[in-house]
């Protein structure tokens, strides 16, 4: 018998077929798959990114849409968040949106770099909460653990599972594949 990677268990997870175990029993799924489309965001001031995945049973995750915002430094700060809050509710506006996921902010080096990426952030925020969509908020660690099965994984390695999971051909933004694995967390982790 062929050896069970951690990738063909989610495979089969994503399908909502039953998830082989690493031994000879199978384990039956306790919930269904997760159905519907998450907007992942990477708040950022200068790059924030953005990416809209649709989840259907039997299929592999679809991205649908992805973008960086991306604020030059010169721009004051009011116009940056308000290009966020334009590019977030472009995501949002139109869509069959389920869930907005977004990374959380762990750990930054000062206090300035803290008040810039939360003033982001709650430009992002906002742009969900006024549309009337439900916001997650996950941590770096447990977005690594759900994607790539490691909580201390390389950006590189992320991003290339992240393509490995969508199918998708051409390379991703960092911003962007950070954005698209925040969705995946969530559609992997969420519990109703």
């Amino acid at each position: 018998m062929a050896r069970l990677t951690v990738r063909d268990m989610w495979k089969a997870k994503l399908e909502g077929r039953p998830v082989p175990a690493r031994g000879p029993a199978v384990v039956s799924l306790q919930r269904p798959p997760f159905v519907g489309r998450v907007l992942g965001i990477d708040p950022s001031l200068r790059g924030t990114g953005l990416a809209l995945i649709e989840f259907v049973p039997g299929r592999p995750p679809l991205l649908l849409r992805c973008q960086t915002v991306r604020v030059k430094p010169r721009v004051p700060l009011a116009a940056a968040l308000a290009e966020i809050h334009r590019a977030v509710t472009s995501f949002v506006v139109g869509q069959d949106l389920r869930h907005v996921a977004l990374e959380q902010t762990i750990y930054v080096q000062n206090f300035q770099t803290a008040q810039i990426l939360g003033a982001a952030r709650g430009a992002a925020i906002a742009a969900v909460a006024l549309h009337e969509r439900p916001v997650f908020e996950y941590p770096p660690l447990r977005v690594k653990q759900a994607v790539v099965g490691a909580g201390h994984a390389s950006k590189e390695q992320m991003a290339r599972t992240v393509m490995a999971l969508l199918g998708h051909g051409r390379p991703l933004a960092p911003d962007e594949a950070d954005a698209a694995g925040v969705a995946l967390c969530h559609a992997f982790t969420w519990r109703e």
